[in-house]
């Protein structure tokens, strides 16, 4: 697409984002580390492999890629594999990763506008943190949640029923703001208003079709709520 598509409903009292692909440009980090760690045991992912499981919980994408290759992964610990992938895109993160265009200015505005600020994300806590601190932004956000502690994470929607439940707003005043297919269905499932920001280099996923509104970055962001209305409720 070439410009934004859509539009909020009503006027939000919460904006909670997605982390990886949606305000930091990490996506292309987990590929190097998704495929560096299962190389050490001689399984060749490609980036079109990696693809497949994006937006889906670490642990998930392990039991994903065992179960495909039984013989090279089957008698690996998936968790010696999820820390091998973690300790990967942590270092990456912090060496190399970069905000996704618009995004440091949309956390402002929602700031500024004084609309609840919320992150709920599949990575471990860990990425998080490296993430938020890679980009300077760890004292604007009032909730910040992982699935990496739930029974399940994305597409299954308690990650943001948990955010939204520490901003105070009931979900359908909230929006989600994601880029892939289990995210998208997450925000959905949640009730809450969803923005999808897929990534350009990637496939579209299905589930934007179900979106409030699409859009091509982060910096159309602000426009939407304006249009709803502007100021928190």
């Amino acid at each position: 697409m070439s410009g934004p598509r859509g539009g909020l409903p009503r006027r939000p009292r919460a904006i909670v984002f997605d982390m990886d692909g949606v305000l930091i440009d990490s996506e292309p980090l987990w590929h190097e580390a998704e495929i560096t760690a299962f190389a050490a045991h001689g399984v060749a992912l490609t980036v079109e492999d990696c693809l497949e499981t994006t937006g889906v919980r670490i642990d998930a994408v392990v039991r994903h890629w065992q179960e495909r290759h039984p013989v090279a992964l089957g008698a690996v610990p998936a968790g010696a594999l999820v820390e091998a992938i973690v300790a990967g895109v942590v270092a990456r993160v912090l060496a190399r990763g970069e905000a996704m265009p618009g995004a440091l200015a949309a956390l402002d505005a929602v700031v500024e506008t004084g609309l609840g600020l919320g992150l709920a994300s599949s990575s471990p806590p860990a990425i998080i943190a490296a993430v938020l601190r890679r980009l300077d932004v760890e004292h604007r956000f009032a909730a910040v949640h992982s699935a990496w502690g739930l029974p399940r994470g994305k597409p299954d929607p308690t990650v943001y029923l948990d955010a939204c439940r520490s901003l105070g707003v009931d979900p359908a005043d909230a929006v989600a703001v994601e880029d892939s297919q289990s995210g998208l269905l997450a925000g959905l499932a949640a009730g809450m208003m969803v923005v999808a920001v897929p990534d350009p280099r990637a496939r579209p996923p299905e589930a934007a079709a179900r979106a409030a509104a699409w859009l091509p970055d982060l910096w159309h962001l602000p426009a939407l709520w304006r249009a709803a209305g502007g100021q928190a409720g």
